[in-house]
């Protein structure tokens, strides 16, 4: 007789399976279906110079993303474990608070911000750091500026999260074993914070490699990322075929990153697991 939990889970999987697999079946299906069946749609991404400096656009706007997100997130997450209760709730705020806006909200805040006459621009020039208005809007840059406030959170909140389990007094015990603080924190404290930052940052590459309505806005086409490449293709061109395709190549994209960083972080994110 089948356990009785498992009859409550069928509606579940279920569901699953028709909003999730089928859709991606569907999709692998037309990417070698349309408009005859075949691999000449995998070829024409993997050949076609457009698509391939789409696809470099892509790894290269995540991978910033991705890096500045650790290097502005990491401090900003460890300043919240050092202090107090208070200013705790504070920290947390700015951090959650933008994280509840609209994505189109905060993309559209930014397009004013850092347009040609825009409070940025406004500012560099009065402090005298620039001549004339800096072209941020249809540029990388401007891009990776909004997207790393957008995806800043998401790196955050897991980073402080595996932060606070870590216990303050080991770096309190190798300082008194004659450990100087900085050398106590890199020795101590970030090999222990290591899982949220593995885990933060691939949270963060994996959401930016399928962005597209940051790109799109503050890009203007000019930084072509795959998101929009394949709207494009399926909404603008109706070419099904290509635009499948290219959501397949970035699936496995996705699964290849999550496989790699499984085998070479499994001793890291379990202590246990034998090397």
């Amino acid at each position: 007789m089948p356990d009785r939990w498992a009859l409550v889970a069928l509606p579940t999987v279920a569901m699953l399976l028709v909003v999730f697999v089928l859709p991606m079946a569907t999709i692998v299906w037309r990417s070698v279906t349309l408009p005859e069946p075949g691999l000449a749609n995998f070829t024409a991404v993997l050949t076609n110079p457009t698509y391939r400096t789409v696809l470099v656009n892509t790894l290269q706007m995540a991978g910033l993303t991705t890096v500045f997100c650790v290097l502005l997130g990491y401090p900003y997450a460890y300043l919240m474990v050092k202090v107090g209760d208070g200013l705790r709730m504070l920290l947390l705020l700015c951090v959650v608070v933008p994280f509840w806006t609209s994505l189109l909200v905060r993309t559209f805040a930014w397009i004013l911000l850092l347009q040609d006459t825009g409070l940025v621009n406004e500012a560099l020039i009065s402090a005298g750091v620039v001549d004339s208005p800096v072209s941020l809007i249809r540029t990388m840059p401007g891009v990776v500026i909004g997207m790393v406030h957008i995806l800043l959170p998401y790196y955050v909140l897991p980073m402080y999260a595996q932060m606070r389990k870590i216990d303050l007094s080991l770096m309190t015990a190798a300082e008194s074993l004659g450990a100087p603080p900085r050398r106590a924190f890199w020795k101590v404290f970030v090999p222990l914070s290591l899982p949220g930052l593995i885990s933060g940052a691939t949270l963060v590459f994996l959401l930016a490699l399928g962005f597209y309505v940051t790109p799109a806005l503050l890009g203007s086409g000019s930084t072509l990322v795959i998101g929009e490449l394949i709207v494009q293709q399926i909404s603008g061109v109706l070419n099904w075929g290509v635009g499948s395709a290219l959501a397949v190549a970035l699936l496995v994209m996705t699964l290849t990153l999550l496989g790699v960083v499984a085998r070479f972080t499994r001793g890291v994110m379990d202590p246990t697991t034998e090397s």
